[in-house]
């Protein structure tokens, strides 16, 4: 009986905050925008009046409960991007909507194409309010040679639609590095697509570190189209938010390309943490490489759910997946279920899941040596983590992280490179 009032109860929340935005369309429904985007906006928040929030009889949410989000009211806020016009050498980083009207031939072939909003209710949440955005575009043959780099924060509470969209062209080479801040108190909500195109032959190796404020929401998708031949890398490092979902959808749509996608999440408190990911290998002859790893105090909860489908005709998929998690308290907990969906004989797949706490030979080892066990604790703590940093190509991010994680655990700055 209590469940089920649970569960009405849960309902209630759902119908009223989807009634709440569905009015704050209604709202902004007449701004002057260009065709493409009310185009845009009209199908994401006829999508979303269809889809509703998630919940937990949504296979891909039943560990995550929406309602700490919902039961706050927000005010659609203009997201605002820390680069915004830049002059990075050969390459556009502009607003969405000077794109829009401008270059609607670069824009219309993948905005709102790679995130598909009829089946991901965030992504038709966050195409509803798609206002501005950032564009970044690489010619073909083009090489960045220096990081591309972009930091969004709040100005006060409310609700940030944030949207992204990347297109880098066949031969071309990009590093992009996304950083999101919110201020304490501001009680933010925040959605964020990111759509990226890796042209045939062309190599991304992207960063995103989230730092929100521990009253802020964050639900972020990136979702990722690979052509043949083609090199895309990304690594997530999720340390803020009291509810914190990213998820990673990458598809090969062409021959002999290669992902990778990797994770780092720290909880403590009553922090959640969802990562899910889904690799679509839907052509053969495509390789994917996928760590996370999650490190959990306090009362915090964490939830991996990832997935590789390989379609039928996707004959010498070599895929490999890893989760594991540590866990430093007895109150902590971990929901992980690794998943292949296997349609072809040809492959090479394997997927696995470790949780456990810091192990007691080596923090005897370390005590044996003089080293206290709050610090033992601490030393390795840190490797755990050093080991998704340590991969990381960009040095002065991958500084920013270790300091990050070194004062976390009260361990000592290490000498600069």
């Amino acid at each position: 009986m209590a469940s089920e009032v649970h569960a009405e109860m849960i309902t209630s929340i759902q119908a009223s905050a989807k009634q709440a935005f569905l009015d704050a369309y209604a709202a902004i429904e007449g701004q002057d925008v260009a065709p493409l985007i009310r185009r845009l906006r009209q199908a994401g928040i006829a999508s979303f009046d269809d889809l509703g929030f998630p919940g937990a009889r949504d296979e891909d949410w039943k560990f995550t409960n929406l309602g700490p989000v919902l039961r706050h009211t927000y005010q659609t806020a203009a997201a605002d991007y820390g680069l915004g016009w830049a002059e990075v050498p050969g390459i556009t980083v502009v607003p969405l909507a000077w794109a829009v009207a401008e270059r609607p031939d670069l824009v219309e072939p993948y905005l709102g194409r790679v995130a598909d909003h009829r089946v991901w209710p965030l992504v038709a949440l966050n195409t509803a309010f798609l206002t501005d955005g950032l564009l970044i575009h690489v010619p073909a043959g083009v090489v960045v040679e220096q990081p591309v780099r972009f930091s969004t924060g709040t100005n006060g509470p409310g609700a940030w639609h944030r949207r992204v969209l990347v297109i880098v062209e066949s031969g071309a080479q990009l590093t992009l590095v996304e950083e999101h801040h919110s201020q304490p108190g501001d009680g933010t909500l925040t959605t964020k697509v990111t759509e990226i195109v890796v042209g045939a032959n062309a190599h991304v190796d992207h960063y995103v570190l989230q730092d929100e404020s521990l009253d802020a929401f964050y639900l972020a998708t990136l979702a990722v189209q690979m052509a043949r031949d083609s090199r895309f890398s990304t690594h997530y490092f999720g340390l803020g938010g009291a509810l914190a979902r990213h998820e990673v959808r990458v598809r090969f749509t062409g021959e002999n390309s290669e992902a990778t996608v990797n994770g780092l999440y720290q909880a403590s408190g009553t922090q959640h943490f969802d990562n899910h990911t889904v690799i679509d290998h839907a052509v053969p002859h495509c390789n994917s490489h996928e760590l996370y790893k999650g490190i959990l105090d306090g009362k915090s909860r964490g939830v991996f759910r990832g997935k590789i489908d390989v379609r039928k005709d996707a004959q010498k998929t070599d895929a490999k997946q890893t989760n594991q998690t540590l866990l430093l308290s007895d109150d902590a907990t971990i929901n992980t279920k690794p998943q292949l969906e296997i349609f072809a004989d040809d492959v090479k797949c394997t997927h696995g899941a470790t949780v456990g706490q810091l192990d007691e030979q080596q923090l005897f080892y370390l005590q044996s040596r003089g080293i206290g066990q709050a610090q033992a604790r601490a030393l390795l703590t840190f490797a755990f983590a050093n080991d998704l940093i340590g991969r990381v190509r960009v040095p002065a991010l991958r500084r920013s992280l270790e300091e990050r994680y070194l004062q976390t655990h009260h361990l000592p700055a290490t000498e600069d490179e």
